[in-house]
């Protein structure tokens, strides 16, 4: 089982390019969508979730023809939006309920055992009677996983899922997410690389509409050994420190700055650190914008 995208590209009448000529293969597991705010992430997941047209190009998911036969396709998905509106004034148990009978699960009998599986699986049946605006921001989120749960589906997406989680519910959102993508596609789209780094078994990275790196987290780590230098600076260092060096990402750190850079060769009194998926991800980032720059 795997979803295959093929050229596909979007323009929204405001002249944006949001995706294009986007090349994809995701297997079945956990595949992580990384890229910054604007970078055409919400734009693919809602074309893959049927909810949006594209310009051209094609979707394939096990078979099916996803931008044309999105009755079907529903069928078979589940999705969780960045936003995630639920009814405030009902519970998680009778809001379930009317998910499944949407989904055309007609037998209430069928419905009350499935309910009660899919609650207890997010950790929720015990908050079941409980306002769903009394729920926590994590809470909500685990609904989601829930509503998108419901009719077995192939497919998942959950597009930034974990921003504003404490570290607590992140952890059991995380937890939750794992167990679910062992037997399907689970795409989680992001801007946040430890969500990545700690679930995906396969990821992409895209700015601007465009896939700039595919392939396995360790895999990616790997090609830029060798290749990342940090150096700790004085605040009043940095501006000089970016134009000399091609520095792809800074953090402060006890009143200090410190640079990453990524160069084929030493810079000057640098010191060569063990690369990570931030610094794939940063570096790809910047890399494209030199390359864009230079043409």
């Amino acid at each position: 089982m795997e979803l295959k995208i093929t050229d596909l590209s979007k323009t929204y009448p405001n002249g944006v390019q949001a995706l294009k000529n986007v090349n994809l293969t995701i297997p079945k597991g956990m595949f992580g969508l990384l890229g910054p705010n604007g970078a055409g992430k919400s734009t693919l997941m809602r074309t893959i979730a049927t909810l949006q047209e594209a310009d051209n190009g094609e979707i394939q998911l096990d078979g099916l023809n996803v931008l044309k036969e999105k009755a079907e396709v529903r069928k078979q998905l589940g999705y969780l939006p960045q936003e995630f509106g639920v009814y405030p004034k009902i519970s998680a148990e009778a809001m379930l309920d009317h998910f499944a009978e949407l989904k055309g699960i007609t037998n209430k009998n069928e419905r009350r055992e499935l309910v009660k599986s899919l609650l207890e699986q997010t950790n929720l049946y015990h908050v079941r009677k409980k306002n769903l605006s009394g729920y926590s921001g994590g809470m909500k989120q685990r609904f989601g996983i829930a509503q998108a749960l419901l009719g077995n589906p192939k497919l998942i997406i959950v597009d930034e899922p974990t921003a504003g989680l404490d570290p607590a519910e992140r952890n059991r959102f995380h937890n939750l997410l794992s167990e679910i993508g062992e037997n399907i596609i689970v795409i989680l789209s992001t801007h946040i690389v430890d969500d990545v780094s700690d679930l995906c078994k396969s990821m992409a990275i895209i700015n601007e509409g465009e896939v700039l790196l595919y392939g396995q987290p360790l895999e990616l780590i790997k090609n830029i050994e060798g290749k990342i230098w940090e150096k700790v600076i004085d605040k009043d260092e940095l501006k000089s420190c970016q134009d000399n060096y091609n520095i792809i990402s800074t953090r402060l750190y006890l009143g200090k700055i410190i640079v990453h850079a990524y160069s084929e060769s030493n810079p000057d009194s640098f010191e060569m650190v063990k690369p990570n998926l931030e610094d794939v991800y940063f570096s790809a980032i910047k890399n494209a914008k030199t390359v864009v720059k230079s043409n």
